[in-house]
């Protein structure tokens, strides 16, 4: 095997042989004096070393804790280690060592974290730069409307769904649940048939109250359970109690939608596209078969991955009045699922991110983000939120964009977030507030929300296989 060789593979190796990923591997011992004149008779390029050997012994020099997380660093060989090394800046040797691998590091007191370079998620720092730049390139709303425009069209052409769209189906098949009566509201289950064969499907929490309603659309998040966990059930139920359709659906290759494709179906480069597409036809079907929804009243929210989805869908359906995205969209993160992340948005216009692109889609309507402590949306009341708050300010609605912030909190939606758009969506949609109480909503087991508990229909797809003929036929 010839030296370039080898190292490639050893590199390859390192990004892509962790384990899980709260894995960590930790060095803390010295090399013995033999071990420099055993590494250079065995290595099979020049100089060469496991990058976990050097890493033990910069730790050593430079007295710090060296953590690796989601690789194995003893399968990275790394050409002219010790050549790296320099012994008076530990910052200079670890960008040395772990830049060529594509590996990055940062502090975090005495111990020093390193893994693979992530292009979804960067430092407070470089959110706060990537902002900086941002908002050197508009003074004034004639100049923002221009950086605007550019942002959706192009986070739409990056987008590209619309081959999906062309081949969504004309006539799709439905199958709806009973309706079921609770507490001051109803739910009834739905599938949707989308592409030829492929269903999405979700439940439609409506109140009893006669007249035209708002509607509320919740993409799910990443959270175990989907739609059907508690939490996800006693916001849509009382959405519906103060006096809004709400309308959820699972996320791709998730819920009912694992059955038809698989798990790993989720991870593929179409999920976000398919995403989108399902939250896009789910409005466009629950808007044309009901008579009882306002069409001036429509909002979306969701948690986490859910948020990705509630902003993605204000980006292809401009109808959405509100919207109240829930711990996630900040300048330094983009996810990192491909269904979030996998079509690169946050590229747009040169160089954008989920926060320009929030007030690209929605200034100056009204809009909620709601952040906490113990996730990357810590940096939200000091870094996005003004920025977010001087691009309402050309429009003089300063007071339309919100952060409710709970800084002892975690990632979630709970409870307290959750009252949190309670009363935003009650100003901002004419809905009962009154009418919160959490205490009425019953939480179902996972298949009384479930369409396809009998099988599915003749024509279904049956796998991730069959629904990728179909998208390289669209392509």
């Amino acid at each position: 095997m010839k030296p370039y060789r080898l190292i490639r593979l050893c590199a390859l190796g390192c990004l892509l042989g962790g384990g899980a990923v709260d894995a960590v591997a930790q060095y803390s011992f010295t090399p013995s004096p033999s071990a420099a004149a055993r590494r250079i008779a065995r290595s099979e390029a020049p100089f060469a070393r496991p990058l976990g050997e050097v890493l033990d012994e910069a730790a050593a020099r430079f007295g710090v804790r060296i953590d690796c997380r989601d690789f194995a660093p003893d399968t990275c060989l790394l050409r002219y280690a010790d050549a790296r090394v320099r012994p008076y800046s530990l910052d200079e040797t670890l960008d040395n060592l772990l830049r060529p691998l594509d590996l990055k590091w940062e502090r975090q007191g005495a111990k020093i974290r390193v893994r693979p370079y992530e292009y979804h998620r960067r430092t407070d720092d470089d959110g706060e730069k990537l902002l900086a730049w941002l908002a050197s390139q508009y003074a004034d709303s004639v100049a923002w409307e221009r950086r605007a425009a550019e942002v959706r069209e192009d986070a739409r052409h990056i987008l590209r769904l619309e081959p999906f769209l062309r081949g969504a189906v004309a006539d799709p098949t439905v199958k709806l649940g009973a309706v079921e009566r609770h507490d001051g509201y109803t739910t009834q289950n739905y599938a949707l048939e989308t592409l030829p064969g492929l269903y999405v499907c979700g439940t439609i929490y409506a109140p009893e109250t006669r007249g035209r309603h708002p509607l509320i659309v919740s993409p799910a998040g990443h959270w175990p359970e989907g739609r059907y966990r508690p939490d996800q059930q006693y916001r849509m139920a009382t959405f519906a109690r103060m006096g809004a359709v709400a309308v959820d659906l699972d996320i791709v290759a998730w819920g009912e939608s694992e059955q038809q494709l698989g798990i790993e179906a989720h991870h593929a480069p179409y999920a976000m596209q398919l995403q989108v597409l399902w939250s896009k036809l789910v409005t466009d079907w629950i808007l044309r078969t009901r008579d009882d929804l306002d069409p001036q009243r429509m909002a979306a929210t969701g948690g986490s991955g859910g948020a990705t989805h509630t902003l993605l869908l204000a980006l292809v359906d401009g109808r959405f009045a509100v919207l109240a995205p829930v711990v996630h969209l900040v300048s330094h993160f983009d996810g990192g699922c491909p269904c979030e992340s996998g079509r690169p948005i946050a590229w747009a216009a040169g160089g954008s991110c989920t926060t320009e692109l929030l007030a690209a889609v929605m200034a100056p309507k009204p809009v909620l983000t709601v952040s906490d402590g113990g996730d990357w949306t810590h940096t939200y009341p000091s870094l996005e939120y003004p920025y977010l708050r001087r691009i309402w300010s050309f429009y003089g609605k300063t007071d339309a964009v919100e952060n409710a912030h709970f800084a002892d909190e975690r990632h979630d939606y709970g409870v307290n977030k959750r009252a949190a758009v309670y009363r935003f969506f009650a100003e901002q949609l004419g809905l009962d507030a009154a009418a919160v109480d959490e205490s009425k909503v019953s939480i179902r087991p996972a298949e009384a929300l479930c369409s396809f508990t009998q099988g599915w229909p003749a024509g279904a797809i049956r796998s991730a296989a069959e629904l990728e003929r179909i998208l390289d036929k669209l392509q």
